[in-house]
């Protein structure tokens, strides 16, 4: 009887094992895909410089197209509570090339679980300007201005960590 149950319960025993053990393809991959990847500030948002062409001696504004992704919202300049970072554009000047000051959009007003009062945001598309001087000396042709720009995207339950963007600013002086 001993012999007999013994036959029996170690291939019930390895049968059991070996479905515990093994894993189809099919479980790793929905279950990976079912993870979110973590949310970066930097991730959620595109930034786009655009050309500037400027006559020497003269100012012109530097556009930078922000598109923000659906879902998320980055905080404004100025933000609404002096801990949240704002959106913020640093250039850098360069060949005789100023800067003069920086503009930012009107931010939404918008209300979220995870503030007492509403804050000040922007989502969806919006246009940072940068007013930028060519001295009268700049030489002339294409120059590439650095930029950054800092970051803090938040969803509709929390914010992320700040991140920052290298940007390069076009600027063609004639």
């Amino acid at each position: 009887m001993q012999k007999y149950i013994r036959g029996m319960i170690v291939p019930l025993l390895l049968c059991f094992l070996a479905a515990a053990c093994s894993k189809s393809p099919t479980n790793d991959t929905a279950s990976t895909a079912n993870e979110a990847p973590p949310v970066a500030s930097v991730n959620v948002v595109k930034a786009t410089p655009q050309e500037l062409t400027l006559t020497r001696g003269e100012s012109g504004d530097a556009l930078v197209s922000l598109k923000i992704t659906n879902g998320y919202h980055v905080n404004a300049n100025p933000p609404s509570y002096s801990y949240l970072k704002a959106t913020e554009l640093e250039l850098q000047p360069a060949a005789g090339i100023t800067v003069e000051f920086i503009t930012y959009p009107d931010a939404l007003v918008k209300k979220f679980a995870f503030a007492e009062k509403p804050l000040a945001v922007y989502e969806g598309e919006t246009t940072l300007k940068a007013r930028l001087k060519a001295d009268k000396t700049a030489p002339a042709g294409k120059h590439n201005l650095s930029a950054k720009l800092r970051v803090q995207a938040c969803d509709d339950k929390v914010c992320y960590a700040p991140g920052a963007l290298d940007l390069t600013v076009p600027v063609d002086i004639k």
